[in-house]
């Protein structure tokens, strides 16, 4: 099946060998996204709130360089560097998602993220 890069100057470019996001068919895969701006500077410094907010804005840009919104996101990976704000992240994510379409997830501590950010996820999304 062939499929589309995706890029979104509205969101941070790529730090590695990996692109923003692949349009495979009717599926959007939208890679981990972490709290940079689209100038690749690092928002929030440590304050998780702002990091999450910078994520979730993030992602929305990718999904609007395909014409989706956060509404066709199917399923959601959160990478958080300590479980112990996961109420608060909890609390910002959600606030992105009409409770009654909220996407598939799930949540899980690592030990490192890149650059040392405290959030990144990653979703899916369909057409």
């Amino acid at each position: 099946m062939a499929h589309t890069v995706v890029f979104s100057p509205q969101a941070p470019a790529p730090i590695g060998p990996y692109s923003q996001a692949i349009q495979a068919g009717g599926t959007v895969y939208v890679s981990g996204q972490i709290p940079l701006d689209a100038n690749g500077q690092l928002v929030g410094d440590g304050d998780v709130a702002q990091e999450t907010h910078q994520v979730m804005r993030n992602l929305q840009a990718v999904l609007e360089a395909v014409g989706l919104t956060l509404r066709h996101v199917v399923k959601c990976s959160i990478f958080v560097k300590d479980l112990g704000n996961f109420g608060l992240i909890n609390e910002i994510y959600g606030s992105y998602f009409d409770a009654d379409y909220a996407p598939a997830r799930e949540t899980v501590e690592v030990s490192r993220l890149p650059k040392d950010v405290q959030v990144e996820i990653s979703c899916i999304a369909v057409q």
